[in-house]
């Protein structure tokens, strides 16, 4: 018993020691090196401003809304369609402005009804009766003045009183006057409708046609247009949703796809060694190989806050960009790759709007801060 502990104990620690070193020198031992699952970008140019640039359509990403409040009754268009200017996209609700419209229309009818009358005034049956009318107080007239030399004939032989004189006179002025009214009113038939009112009825007319133009208007913003040839990139409503003003969120996204421009963010630490017609290339994400060249557009002026952030946490939050637009243009050598089951495409060589890129573009000046 004495000899097993004599010899056990020291070997069991010999090989614990032996361990231990074992482990503390794999320990010590460096990892081979993995490689990443997706190789990153490289950059092209030995002196390079770098940015992070959005696929956009080359008439920019329109957000499409509508002009007018209501629920939405047809959607007329779905992703991928090509519109041209004009065509209709989606409607609203119109009962209610239909309706409105019919009694716009009676109202015009109405008014140019009247203003119609008025300038086919006078009529030809209403001349007879007022001919007639002038016919019998010129008879009345006669008698009256009959009357009157007779009466005048007997108060010079004292035959009847002077009253009666008087009397037969008055009833003489009496037929003057009375057809002296009839030929008046007869002349004013001839002459036809009152220029003054012919012309309240003329802006009446114009009225009810101008309301009716502008229901007419009303219901042709119910009907939301492209404005632009383009292709539907998102189709956000659906019949029987309401669509506000503005809208909550886009409506529908609409673009002119034919060239596809890049939106670059140069940092504003950057924009003193940026050349604007410098050659530029971009890079797809979890694509390195597939490069594509950039052709310079246009300079957005305006420097604003950068939105599109990396994550990288040397990133600073409050930096401002410059937005610099590129037309993409295809690479050399680039062709739908197959794949699949079923041969289908499996990678897109063109990248999709919204699609973010990697933009490098060649500079004469190093970095501040390069050795």
């Amino acid at each position: 018993m004495a000899t097993v502990k004599k010899y056990l104990l020291p070997g069991l620690a010999v090989l614990m020691m032996g361990f231990a070193l074992l482990h503390v020198v794999s320990a010590q031992q460096s990892p081979p090196p993995l490689d990443p699952p997706i190789d990153p970008a490289r950059n092209p140019y030995s002196h390079t401003v770098a940015g992070i640039g959005i696929v956009e359509a080359q008439t920019e990403n329109i957000s499409v809304g509508s002009l007018l409040p209501g629920v939405v009754t047809k959607v007329f268009v779905k992703v991928g369609d090509r519109v041209k200017a004009g065509d209709k996209l989606f409607q609203l609700d119109d009962r209610a402005l239909q309706a409105e419209k019919k009694v716009r229309e009676a109202a015009l009818a109405s008014a140019q009804a009247q203003l119609k009358r008025l300038k086919e005034m006078p009529r030809r049956e209403e001349v007879p009766p007022l001919e007639a009318s002038v016919a019998e107080a010129r008879a009345n007239l006669v008698e009256q003045e009959d009357l009157v030399k007779r009466t005048r004939g007997l108060y010079a032989r004292a035959a009847v009183a002077e009253e009666e004189l008087i009397r037969r006179e008055q009833a003489c002025r009496a037929a003057k006057e009375q057809l002296r009214r009839a030929e008046t009113q007869l002349a004013l038939l001839n002459a036809g409708a009152w220029a003054r009112d012919i012309e309240v009825s003329s802006r009446a007319v114009d009225l009810s046609a101008a309301q009716l133009q502008q229901t007419q208007t009303d219901l042709d913003r119910l009907v939301v247009r492209a404005q632009v040839d383009g292709e539907v990139l998102q189709v956000n409503v659906r019949p029987g949703e309401y669509a506000g003003t503005p809208p909550t969120q886009t409506l529908i996204l609409l673009g002119d796809v034919r060239e596809k421009h890049v939106r670059a963010d140069i940092d504003e630490y950057d924009i003193p060694r940026f050349r604007a017609h410098a050659p530029a290339e971009a890079t797809l994400r979890g694509q390195p190989n597939i490069k594509y060249k950039l052709r310079f557009v246009r300079i957005e002026h305006y420097v604003l806050p950068k939105k599109s952030l990396t994550g990288d946490t040397k990133e600073r939050v409050d930096t401002r960009v410059m937005q610099v637009i590129y037309a993409l243009e295809r690479p050399l050598g680039s062709e739908p790759v197959e794949g699949g089951k079923h041969g289908s495409t499996a990678l897109f060589v063109e990248p999709l709007v919204g699609q973010q890129v990697d933009v490098f573009i060649k500079t004469d000046a190093p970095e501040p801060n390069a050795q």
